[in-house]
């Protein structure tokens, strides 16, 4: 079998074949639900093995590790919200030992992410403040080519991802929003999860978002989502459905169709010949070595090697 990160007799812009990355599907990973006649809607989700086969990837520092897996987990959970053919992406970029956070999920379930971190910050420690430093964060909805793309944008703010998530939902999105944040390196591996809670208006025909009754709705959501343990939402033997009927049993649950999460790296040799062939001839020879340039994903640390003399420019076209 072809090794598809090498040359081959397959013209570059022909080769679309997936790089040697985890073939995995976590079936019921995002278990969306809504509470009959409340303003009150959510999704769970918890990625399994999934967090490990994205994580494990890179040689990410323990805290690091547990950032990414939180922004996976997150990024999963508003993707799961969008209506539309696209993608959500959760980004931030700061002046921190952790300089850029990347994850971004497709309206299918396709999830991956990445952590760029500083040479000599292998040992980073910290929660997600310490580790980005100032900067901000951005929230995208992506639809494609021919519609706009839909971008908030939100400093750094607050110790942990979930508070910064919250300014974002407060400042950009106007809307009352309560975030669980989860992960850790378990006996299993990286495992992550996120349980988010959204105030809506309409719910099950109950426009209940000026009423008191909804206030005391939404505040008794809150106090029982924010009863959930780690443990719980880490483990594999607990389904989702059995830990929101623990939570939320007496507020009349009611759970909609499960969604799945895959290892959605979209690299090939394909797509990054596309990009090689932007660059001016001189700084493809600048690239080269011993007449190779080695493109790395920074998604799923995969290298593909191309020949310097099959790259052609198309720096200058029309």
């Amino acid at each position: 079998m072809n090794d598809v990160t090498d040359p081959s007799r397959t013209p570059d812009f022909l080769n679309h074949d997936r790089p040697p990355v985890p073939d995995l599907v976590v079936s019921r990973a995002v278990q969306p639900f809504h509470l009959e006649n409340r303003p009150v809607r959510g999704r769970l989700v918890r990625l399994g093995p999934l967090a490990d086969a994205l994580l494990s990837r890179h040689d990410y520092a323990p805290d690091v590790g547990r950032l990414l897996g939180q922004a996976l987990a997150l990024g999963a959970g508003l993707a799961a919200a969008l209506k539309f053919r696209g993608s959500f992406s959760v980004q931030a970029k700061g002046n921190g030992p952790v300089s850029m956070l990347v994850v971004d999920c497709t309206d299918s379930g396709d999830l991956r992410g990445y952590a760029r971190v500083a040479e000599d910050a292998s040992s980073v420690t910290g929660e997600a403040a310490a580790l980005l430093g100032q900067g901000y964060l951005a929230f995208t909805c992506d639809q494609g080519l021919e519609m706009d793309r839909y971008q908030g944008i939100v400093p750094i703010e607050g110790d942990t991802l979930a508070a910064m998530t919250d300014t974002y939902f407060r400042t950009s999105e106007q809307l009352d929003a309560w975030v669980r944040l989860s992960a850790e390196h378990t006996p299993g591996g990286w495992r992550a999860s996120a349980l988010i809670l959204e105030r809506v208006a309409g719910e099950g025909g109950f426009n209940a978002l000026a009423t008191e009754e909804g206030d005391e709705a939404w505040r008794t959501a809150k106090i029982l989502a924010s009863t959930i343990k780690d443990e719980e939402l880490l483990d594999d033997a607990l389904p989702s459905e059995q830990l929101l009927h623990r939570l939320f049993h007496q507020e009349d649950l009611r759970l909609d169709r499960a969604r799945a999460l895959s290892y959605g790296c979209r690299c090939s040799r394909a797509r990054l010949a596309s990009v090689l062939q932007r660059f001016p001839t001189d700084d493809l020879d600048h690239m080269a070595e011993d007449g190779a340039i080695t493109m790395n994903c920074e998604f799923c640390n995969v290298a593909f090697h191309f020949d310097r003399a099959d790259v052609r420019s198309g720096a200058g076209r029309a």
